[in-house]
């Protein structure tokens, strides 16, 4: 049974990506999940993972089933591999948007039916496949260097892994002690070293950003980290994407964030707003990517 919980599990990254730009295009024609089901099971508020997989699943012909955390006996205790034995005799597929990746392994590892990781804390492969779909689509390839500055967070790691599988250089700008995932960082320089890429992980956001191609950034205070709000917005202040430091990337370079955004923190309203953003391709772009996923598990 094929599973998407890491962007590791994505056997061939580039025919995704196509199938995503065809869908896109609207060239392929037909509805591949007629008279399927996808549960859609969320222990974090979402509005692209929603709203992306909902309609992309309804445009597929499959149906949407919406379940919050307060919604199934898991809200009660119930076991996770309960819940996956259950579900799985009634759906096609299964997405969560979970708290913890082990919960999502564990349900995985019990499911019948394909699971698909809309974001736990570990990573976040569906906004990885269409932040590549928007890279490719802005840049033409993937020669160019990708720089994340900021929190080395789920959507760092999911990116570390998907630039190194494509060959694209990236490099990470963090403070001391919010670098992404260890193992993480070490699976993305093993595969970088077979594709040809390089991967970095610095603590100087403007020696990273100098002559960069795509700049990223995502919040400092993702949900669940709430009570170090105080301490994140102090030690992240430096990492601010502001229109001084896109000047250091590349005349051509393009902004991106995965939002939501908190302008006056992680960026400015100049930036996100401006003529080198693409983050609302970025946005749009989950649609057709979660089309094509979809399609490669359920299909």
């Amino acid at each position: 049974m094929r599973h998407l919980l890491s962007v590791c599990d994505m056997d061939d990254v580039v025919a995704l990506l196509d199938l995503a730009d065809d869908y896109k295009a609207g060239e392929i024609p037909g509805k591949v999940l007629e008279g399927k089901t996808l549960a859609m099971i969320f222990e974090k508020s979402s509005t692209r993972t929603r709203v992306s997989f909902e309609v992309g699943a309804s445009q597929l012909g499959a149906q949407p089933l919406y379940l919050s955390a307060s919604d199934l006996q898991l809200g009660r205790g119930e076991p996770i591999a309960d819940t996956a034995r259950t579900l799985s005799r009634y759906v096609d597929g299964i997405m969560i948007r979970a708290i913890r990746h082990s919960d999502v392994v564990e349900l995985a590892s019990e499911s019948s039916v394909p699971v698909i990781n809309g974001l736990t804390d570990l990573e976040h492969p569906c906004q990885a496949l269409a932040d590549m779909q928007t890279v490719r689509e802005k840049l033409g390839d993937f020669s160019g260097r990708l720089v994340f500055v900021g929190d080395g967070n789920n959507v760092c790691n999911s990116l570390l892994l998907i630039t190194a599988m494509l060959g694209m250089d990236m490099d990470v700008a963090c403070p001391p002690g919010y670098e992404p995932d260890t193992e993480i960082t070490g699976m993305a320089e093993k595969i970088a070293r077979k594709s040809g890429s390089e991967i970095r992980v610095l603590h100087d956001p403007r020696e990273a950003v100098d002559g960069a191609d795509v700049v990223y950034t995502d919040v400092w205070v993702s949900m669940g980290y709430e009570e170090e709000t105080e301490e994140r917005l102090k030690v992240f202040r430096p990492y601010q994407v502001n229109s001084e430091l896109m000047k250091l990337a590349s005349p051509d370079a393009i902004f991106m964030h995965c939002l939501p955004a908190v302008r006056g923190q992680e960026t400015t309203s100049e930036v996100i707003d401006g003529p080198q953003s693409v983050v609302w391709d970025q946005a749009e772009n989950r649609l057709h990517a979660q089309k094509a996923i979809m399609h490669w598990l359920m299909g």
